[in-house]
């Protein structure tokens, strides 16, 4: 195919998906991708993480720090028992399977806090080679793109309310760019207790990584600080303490969530086939594995609950 024809196309996807629903914008990145090829493989890679992370700092500029903190609050307990079990029986799965330690070990901390992020962080604490860290990579991804079409289907299914589907999608989900599109496509509601509860979760990668060292002997390993999610902290501050303008706040979120469905476009562009074939079947059933357990039992105690 003209590779003048793919760049076009890319650009006039690209443009398009600020005006469409967050799991369309995906879907045209997957697609995209897979058919045609991304032609510019880095910089999606590039522009999507600093997007990710300006639109989820300009959603808190919707929120109010109390009952943000509140909602964190409900979730704290699924998150500390969720983190914590999920790894150990992620380790103990990958043992029984026969999997690579360092690959059953990076697929289980990118199910128990954030997906990719905690890949990337605790990667290089643990010594993983670039074989094991892909196959991580490539597990959790195609896990994400699933969960970002399906979860809100079930929830409607369900007939969740969304308080109830922002913290199953915060827990059960894997990148924070799944989850806040998830939350968004459900709701505001969803959307502001999702984006707090997976922050808050988001901040294990700092406990897991030193744990890790430890577990793995290394040391001097540089760990990687999401502090992004302490400037979405800030933003809320301000919108709770400060009377901002309300015209300013809205469009602050407005341009927000047209980032994230730009993001997700580019996220889905980076589905391709190579990254299909990386992901061996024993990794991918202990992440699906991973992600039906942590997605049923979170779903089963919230409606105990």
């Amino acid at each position: 195919m003209n590779a003048n024809f793919a760049k076009g196309l890319f650009i006039v996807l690209l443009i398009a998906s600020c005006f469409v629903p967050t799991a369309v914008a995906l879907f045209a990145g997957i697609i995209f991708s897979l058919i045609i090829g991304n032609p510019y493989p880095a910089f999606s890679k590039k522009v999507s993480k600093i997007l990710l992370q300006v639109a989820v700092v300009g959603l808190g500029f919707n929120m109010n720090l109390f009952a943000s903190l509140e909602a964190g609050k409900e979730g704290m307990i699924f998150t500390i028992v969720s983190v914590i079990g999920v790894m150990i029986l992620g380790v103990c799965l990958g043992k029984l399977m026969k999997v690579n330690t360092k690959n059953a070990y990076l697929i289980s901390a990118g199910t128990a806090i954030c997906g990719g992020s905690a890949i990337a962080a605790v990667a290089p604490v643990i010594d993983a080679d670039e074989h094991d860290t892909s196959i991580a990579m490539a597990t959790i991804f195609v896990l994400n793109a699933i969960a970002l079409f399906i979860f809100p289907v079930i929830g409607e299914k369900l007939g969740m309310s969304q308080n109830d589907f922002g913290t199953w999608a915060a827990i059960a989900i894997h990148d924070t760019s799944s989850v806040v599109g998830a939350g968004a496509a459900y709701g505001d509601e969803a959307l502001e207790v999702a984006t707090t509860i997976k922050l808050t979760r988001a901040l294990w990668i700092i406990p897991l990584a030193l744990v890790s060292s430890f577990i793995f002997h290394s040391k001097g390993k540089k760990i990687s600080v999401p502090w992004f999610i302490f400037l979405f902290v800030l933003a809320m501050i301000f919108n709770t303490y400060i009377p901002l303008p309300e015209i300013l706040t809205s469009s602050i979120v407005m341009i927000a969530k047209k980032m994230l469905c730009v993001t997700l476009f580019l996220i889905g562009c980076g589905l391709t086939v190579n990254t299909l074939k990386t992901v061996g079947v024993k990794p991918l059933v202990l992440g699906v594995l991973l992600w039906f357990i942590i997605s049923v039992s979170t779903l089963t105690v919230i409606y105990i609950l």
